[in-house]
């Protein structure tokens, strides 16, 4: 089933699943394992995310070096596969322009369409390590506008039908100049044929109602879905707003540094202020919450019992 019929039909605000593909060398057995404790609460889907490969230079023994890509972890389809195959619900691959060709991606396409898959959620994708500002490949993506147009090309010539959602930044992409190109942008994504946002994480709910009211009143329609994450660490209040561009109320960055030694105490202040979050945005009528588990089960099931 399409994520966009799953939206249209639900009763009540449900909430989805992302987990990162496994580094290589762990089983399915135990993939499988770990996605287990989410599935009591019927999750109706599973997000996988996708990571470019990296780039290595090797020496080539005549002074030169050569180019290498490298793939750490197990990719997206497969991970897709396994889960498809043993639990009742739907996956949702992310495809990243970042890294790929049309070409790629298309054969991308058509592996999906073969594995039943009716869902995906189409991202730029991040620079590479080192990189000071994206660089799309020849023949590749720019922008996630022209991955949603291609996807939407694609089924049209190859007789195929997916639900295409997009990510979206209530603190606004690193990159866009303010908020309200960011805006535009994210409408550029919609009008491409876009069913449905995820946004990125956020700590503050105020932000995510008043993206939401600035996506509607721009003419954005389709649902929009919070991300959340719980803090697990006090190096996450550094880490965090580096990697992401984004904010850490006050209240919780200086709750988790007066307990910045007790590792125990800042999973429980993380977990906590998550919990109040989710149950602040299913009363203000989300259609969905959206959790990055970031591999991790504990703290996000213990949000789950508490809020679903």
């Amino acid at each position: 089933m399409k994520i966009s019929e799953i939206l249209a039909h639900s009763q009540r605000p449900f909430p989805s699943i992302e987990i990162v593909p496994p580094l290589k060398g762990i089983s399915k057995d135990e993939l499988l394992a770990s996605v287990a404790p989410f599935m009591d609460f019927h999750p109706p889907y599973i997000n996988v995310t996708c990571h470019r490969d990296e780039i290595e230079y090797r020496p080539s023994g005549d002074g030169r070096y050569t180019r290498h890509a490298v793939r750490r972890r197990i990719s997206e389809t497969a991970v897709c596969a396994v889960i498809q195959s043993h639990f009742d619900t739907e996956v949702v691959p992310h495809l990243i322009g970042a890294g790929m060709t049309r070409e790629q991606m298309e054969c991308q396409l058509q592996d999906l369409k073969f594995m039943g898959i009716e869902n995906v959620l189409a991202l730029r994708g991040d620079c590479l390590a080192g990189e000071k500002r994206f660089t799309p490949e020849p023949g590749g993506y720019r922008y996630a506008s022209e991955l949603v147009e291609d996807i939407r090309r694609f089924e049209q010539s190859q007789n195929a039908s997916f639900c295409i959602g997009v990510g979206a930044y209530p603190e606004k992409h690193f990159e866009a100049p303010n908020p309200e190109m960011d805006i535009e942008n994210l409408k550029r994504k919609v009008d491409a044929g876009a069913d449905y946002i995820i946004t990125q994480m956020f700590f503050d709910n105020a932000v995510f109602y008043a993206f939401r009211d600035k996506c509607r009143a721009a003419g954005i329609a389709v649902p929009i879905i919070p991300g959340l994450k719980p803090l697990s660490t006090a190096r996450q209040v550094q880490t965090l707003p580096e990697a992401f561009s984004l904010d850490i109320p006050l209240e919780l960055a200086s709750e988790i540094r007066r307990h910045a030694e007790d590792k125990a105490a800042c999973y429980e202040i993380g977990t906590r202020w998550c919990a109040a979050q989710c149950a602040d945005l299913l009363a203000h009528d989300v259609p969905a919450v959206h959790f990055y588990t970031m591999g991790r089960a504990d703290n996000v099931v213990t949000i789950l019992r508490e809020c679903f």
